[in-house]
């Protein structure tokens, strides 16, 4: 399948599918909710790994774009440690920090693949 538009980027809808989940569960935890600084935290690094595949895409150029897609890496490691936090502050159940980590691993999988495709594609 050719990739005409980031929409089409299975790594950016999947992390689209992370940002839902995040939101859901910043919202649904009372607790959760009221820590404005973890929840924000969370939240802005899930949206930076969406935003820079879209923005890594937009680059048109396979080096700009493997990139973002490392800072989108990073970004998922952010959620993946702030995860933790939630999880030791009681803030999401076992099942919640299970789901919710096994789909940014995902998302990191996804991406990794991507950037040895881009590499691969530059040589």
């Amino acid at each position: 399948m050719k990739i005409e538009k980031f929409e089409d980027i299975q790594a950016w809808q999947k992390a689209r599918q992370l940002i839902t989940e995040v939101y859901k569960v910043t919202t649904e935890n009372e607790r959760f909710s009221k820590d404005f600084g973890l929840k924000e935290q969370i939240r802005r690094a899930s949206v930076s790994i969406m935003s820079n595949i879209a923005e890594g895409f937009a680059r048109q150029t396979n080096k700009e774009f493997s990139q973002f897609l490392h800072i989108a890496l990073g970004s998922v490691a952010e959620v993946q440690s702030q995860l933790y936090v939630a999880q030791d502050l009681n803030y999401v159940s076992k099942e919640e920090f299970g789901r919710i980590y096994e789909l940014s691993s995902e998302v990191a999988r996804l991406v990794t693949g991507f950037i040895k495709y881009l590499q691969g594609a530059q040589r």
